[in-house]
């Protein structure tokens, strides 16, 4: 794309801090009187024209480098931002004690009010762990059951209220009621008060107290009114309300305030950040100037335009258009694939072929909407011998939950393997403390047996309280009658009543934090893994494999991460798998926040395609296996919203932009036309907003005669044209014949893989 309107005029004899800025750039450094909107879009250089706009202020000596405000929200950024201006103005960036993030400058205000707020100005603040201990305490003193209502749901609670700037008499009745019926204004209360008799407070608090004083003391606020001559906020639309209320209060009274932000990559609601803050910038600061930075240094002109096409589509935004000097490289693909391991298979030919081309494998990432979606290329890229890191988390098989649940089944395979066993004996939580523990130990050296045989001895002794060996007894006979099943059920089937029976399921619910689902759904991940295997052995055995794979730090890697993780990076070729109907958007997001929700998975989409400098590749599947069962997708909405000039689609399958478009009506309900053809299945969007999925359509009639939605409507129709005896074809285990047929699965003796049971709409007849 190039510039829709002639560039400002550049302005000559401008310092070299400024002098190579476009046009644009230079106005938002040099407007340095009154309120500021810096309206940034992707890969526009923000950074470079914040830091020229600091460096000015102090080189033009408008103010002294301690009379600036400048607030980021990370270290690593007000550490970047630190060293830029160092080079531009040298020595002076040392007396710039105002330039960190908002909890630094939060917590460097309170040392000098603490007072007001009943705290001393040596205050500690806790962090996570110690909250959580805390708030345990607190729940434990005031008789209520906190399997039931859960440390971390009450931590999840107040930080909600502190990010939106409520105190305790703030809570209106909906708030009260959200923990332990109707108690959520006391817990706050008393949490409050011990944090007070500790001389302590939480990260929330150090916003929260100064904007308390601010309100209370006019004084402390005028002080500080007057010392900040000029005040600058980076990534302005990722503010919450208490950020944003803190901000507004300071400057009011000059009102020379400079905020960069893109309210287009707004994508951290579930963290507390209102869109709606850069949005009514304006209002908030009238006779603002508003200064857009729209030409673009990352990505090539096709890349820009589709990008700006689908986010073009949301209602609530302010509108830019972004455009690039660059040559026109690639188009965005759109490539149709089968299911999930076929995209994975796609996606390594792809990046092995990049490879063979001279690219290096650091300039090459996968986003996915979702952590679980990481396990399939994960397990593809261990086969194929391909390295590649995780950012923003563990590797699959690292993480928490996946170890708890490979150690019941490591117990469940093999009784002796002590590590396992001592890492979930007490997970979740039993009242198997530590002393329990201790004990077992010692019994097990004492007697030669593993810990497992040695506990269940100490059960039937009265080494133990009867509590404790009732527990020990009860979880020995799960471990015996799940070794049972583990003869006759499938892996991933006795994984799935592991879970439920272990009591790590309701765990999991009854955990109200934003990372529990998050959890489940790995959980769910894994079982779907574990599918592919005959026996647990087997499963197990691949694990170990592919922990010991893991070790290799060695060479160049492809990254792969959340699009979360990926806002502020670039690479050079990009793969963006799983865009279906219900994973993006997910489903879940858009069932909790409606069209709001839908709007943000729109902007992290947009956020996904504008990480992409050369090459974006688009990638959704016909068919998903969910909760065991094999699930036909339609392409995400955000495929049909792709202008399709700049797309280019590749796909043996009816579907991509081409399946959406075909789908859509006269009106904007664009499941209508399936709706009225087929039977429906009533998908919820938010309050108010019903549609319907349909699983009618036919994403490759020569592999499969039926789509359906559920593995039942499969065993229902079972296929007429293949029985027993007779020679198929399967993609994954070859040639082989048909020795038994039940529904729709068949009993298959291939003459590579051996005896498989399959779907039968997954062979041919050979």
């Amino acid at each position: 794309m190039t510039s829709p309107d002639p560039a400002l005029p550049a302005i000559t004899d401008l310092p070299a801090y400024a002098a190579n800025l476009n046009a644009p750039q230079q106005q938002a450094v040099l407007t340095t009187e009154g309120p500021v909107l810096m309206l940034a879009g992707a890969g526009t250089g923000k950074t470079a024209a914040l830091t020229a706009r600091l460096a000015h202020l102090v080189a033009m000596r408008l103010a002294w480098p301690s009379e600036i405000l400048c607030v980021t929200f990370t270290n690593k950024a007000a550490r970047e931002m630190r060293e830029r201006v160092g080079r531009h103005i040298g020595q002076a960036v040392e007396g710039m004690p105002w330039l960190g993030t908002f909890h630094s400058i939060g917590a460097k205000m309170l040392r000098r009010h603490a007072e007001l707020v009943g705290l001393q100005s040596n205050y500690t603040i806790i962090d996570t762990d110690d909250q959580i201990r805390l708030l345990k305490q607190l729940i434990t003193e005031n008789d209520v059951d906190e399997k039931r209502w859960p440390a971390r749901q009450l931590a999840g609670l107040l930080d909600r209220w502190k990010n939106r700037g409520l105190n305790p008499g703030d809570l209106d009745a909906v708030e009260n009621e959200a923990y332990a019926d109707g108690r959520g204004q006391q817990f706050y209360t008393l949490y409050q008060d011990r944090l007070k008799a500790l001389n302590a407070c939480d990260f929330g608090d150090l916003l929260l107290h100064m904007l308390n004083i601010f309100r209370r003391e006019t004084q402390v606020l005028r002080h500080y009114q007057q010392r900040f001559k000029y005040i600058l906020v980076d990534e302005y639309q990722d503010t919450n309300q208490v950020q944003y209320l803190w901000l507004r209060l300071l400057a009011q009274e000059r009102k020379n305030i400079c905020v960069v932000g893109d309210d287009d990559q707004s994508i951290y609601s579930w963290r507390g950040a209102e869109v709606a803050n850069i949005l009514k910038f304006e209002k908030d600061f009238p006779g603002a100037a508003v200064i857009k930075l729209e030409q673009n240094y990352r990505s090539t002109p096709d890349i820009l335009a589709a990008a700006s096409g689908l986010i073009n589509a949301n209602s609530e935004r302010l509108g830019k258009t972004l455009w690039t000097e660059l040559n026109h490289g690639e188009k965005v693909r759109v490539i149709g694939v089968w299911d999930g391991p076929e995209e994975a298979r796609r996606v390594g030919e792809e990046i092995e072929r990049l490879e063979r081309e001279g690219a290096g494998l650091d300039q090459v990432a996968i986003l996915v909407r979702a952590q679980y979606q990481t396990r399939e290329f994960e397990d593809r890229f261990i086969q194929i011998g391909m390295n590649y890191r995780i950012v923003g988390g563990f590797r699959f098989y690292e993480r928490a939950e996946i170890r708890d649940a490979l150690a019941y089944l490591r117990v469940i395979a093999q009784p002796a393997d002590d590590l396992a066993f001592e890492r979930i004996y007490n997970q979740p939580k039993r009242g198997l403390g530590a002393k329990t523990l201790e004990q077992m130990h010692r019994h097990a050296r004492a007697t030669g047996l593993p810990l497992a045989a040695a506990s269940l001895q100490l059960a039937d002794s009265d080494e133990l309280p009867a509590r404790a060996r009732g527990t020990i007894a009860q979880l020995m006979g799960h471990f015996l009658r799940w070794r049972d099943m583990a003869e006759t059920t499938s892996p991933a089937e006795l994984l799935r009543t592991v879970l439920a029976e272990s009591g790590y399921d309701a765990m999991l619910k009854a955990d109200r934090s934003a990372e529990a689902a998050g959890r489940a759904d790995n959980l769910s991940e894994l079982a779907r893994a574990m599918e592919e295997y005959d026996t647990l052995q087997d499963f197990l055995e691949h694990v170990a494999l592919v922990m010991d794979n893991d070790r290799n730090d060695g060479g160049e890697k492809v990254t792969i991460m959340t699009i979360h993780a990926a806002k502020g990076l670039e690479f050079d070729h990009l793969f963006l798998p799983g865009w279906e109907e219900g994973v993006f958007p997910s489903q879940r997001a858009l069932d909790e926040g409606g069209l709001a929700s839908l709007e943000e998975e729109r902007r992290l989409a947009y956020v996904a395609i504008t990480r992409a400098r050369q090459r974006c590749t688009i990638i959704h599947a016909a068919n998903r296996r969910i909760y065991g069962q094999w699930t036909s997708s339609i392409p995400s909405r955000f495929v049909g919203e792709l202008p399709k000039d700049h797309i280019e689609e590749e796909t043996t399958l009816t579907g991509g932009a081409s399946l959406w478009r075909a789908q859509m009506s006269e009106h904007d309900d664009p499941f209508a036309h399936l709706a009225r053809e087929q039977p429906a299945r009533t998908m919820t969007r938010g309050p108010g907003w019903q549609r319907a999925l349909t699983s009618g359509y036919d994403p490759a009639p020569a592999r499969i005669k039926e789509t359906t939605r559920s593995a039942a409507s499969f065993a229902a129709k079972p296929r007429a044209d293949i029985a027993v005896g007779q020679r198929v074809f399967h993609d994954k285990f070859g040639y082989g014949e048909v020795l038994g047929q039940e529904g729709n699965k068949l009993e298959i003796e291939f003459e590579q893989a051996g005896r498989k049971r399959v779907i039968d709409s997954f062979v041919t007849a050979a």
